[in-house]
């Protein structure tokens, strides 16, 4: 078996509860409207302050990463770095040379980090952040969003080639009327180093997989399987799946990443912990979809579980669910005793 991983989406969420500790690892914020209601100097003293404990979060957080089992060793950075970075009311301020020298020196000493560690990280903007839109505005808003993340990525020395150490910036299809060709034509519209980061997942209402496999040829599919378990109404994907091919193909020699997560316990009537849910009961008893996508607090299903730890085999996990890393920490363990049980070594 070639390195596994499993890793937590961009918020620490302390065991004990602790405040401060929540503090100290996790991004703070500003609106760009506070800051507009400030003058000049002190819209850029509270921008700076926000940045630098920013960067020292996510310091802390590839240190925490690091220091878990190599199994735990993925991140998912928060988009939230930099605040307003692409927005009129901040560009200048971005713009000083101290706070550039500033963010450039964070980045630069965090992503060593992370590659001395061998954390792999990834980042995904916001929905609204598309490169497949009819709408031109939408369209230019979403290209400078995904550069702004590609900028990000290169500061932490994420450069020189397609998706190095691992490192991509996920992104959803969009707008579903422009085709998988809407799509190659926003990728054109990004910058090499853009390109070059770029994966995309498929979702539960406008692309799901089949509809981006086309694309395999253009870029990385995220394979999101809950998202699917939606979209498809009710399949799990198995390993053994000849669409898994597909995907792995596409990442052109570089691990792939994939998405998981599971419904929340009390939409479900009765779960039973050892039965994955079946979308068909499911719908026929009442549940929506739309409560269906909800993610759950932790990875409580041990059947999906045991599901995710056949996957592991071929691509690493991402597991997007309320509890963060104790949530990635508990599927974690969950996979390492099914591996003893079944007398596989991880590497």
């Amino acid at each position: 078996m070639t390195q596994s991983r499993i890793g937590f989406c961009c918020k620490y969420v302390p065991q004990d509860g602790d405040a401060e500790a929540s503090r100290a690892l996790n991004v703070g914020a500003v609106t760009m409207a506070y800051l507009g209601r400030l003058d000049p100097k002190a819209a850029f003293d509270k921008l700076s302050s926000v940045v630098m404990h920013n960067l020292s979060a996510f310091h802390r957080q590839v240190e925490h990463v690091g220091g878990r089992p190599s199994l735990e060793r993925l991140h998912r950075l928060s988009s939230g770095l930099l605040p307003g970075y692409t927005h009129p009311t901040a560009q200048d301020y971005y713009r000083d040379p101290d706070l550039r020298r500033l963010i450039e020196t964070g980045l630069a000493s965090t992503g060593a980090l992370a590659r001395e560690r061998g954390v792999r990280l990834s980042m995904h903007p916001g929905q609204f952040c598309v490169i497949t839109s009819a709408n031109e505005s939408a369209l230019r808003n979403g290209v400078a969003e995904f550069e702004y993340h590609a900028e990000v990525m290169a500061l932490m020395g994420y450069t020189g080639g397609w998706h190095p150490d691992g490192a991509h910036i996920n992104i959803h299809g969009g707008a579903r009327a422009m085709g998988a060709e809407g799509f190659r034509k926003g990728l054109a519209a990004l910058s090499e180093q853009a390109r070059n980061l770029i994966t995309v997942e498929n979702d539960e209402v406008s692309y799901g997989l089949d509809d981006l496999l086309p694309l395999a040829d253009a870029l990385p599919i995220v394979l999101d399987l809950h998202h699917h378990w939606i979209h498809s109404r009710g399949e799990y994907i198995l390993p053994d799946d000849p669409r898994i091919e597909t995907i792995k193909a596409s990442w052109r020699g570089v691990r792939p990443l994939s998405h998981i997560s599971v419904s929340r316990e009390e939409f479900l009537p009765d779960p039973d912990i050892q039965v994955r849910p079946d979308f068909a009961v499911l719908a026929a008893g009442g549940v929506k979809a739309k409560d269906l996508r909800a993610h759950s607090d932790l990875m409580w299903n041990e059947a999906l579980n045991d599901l995710v730890a056949e996957h592991l085999a071929w691509t690493d996990f991402e597991v997007e669910a309320k509890m963060k890393n104790i949530a990635s920490e508990g599927l974690a363990h969950h996979v390492t005793a099914r591996w003893k049980r079944d007398e596989r070594i991880p590497a």
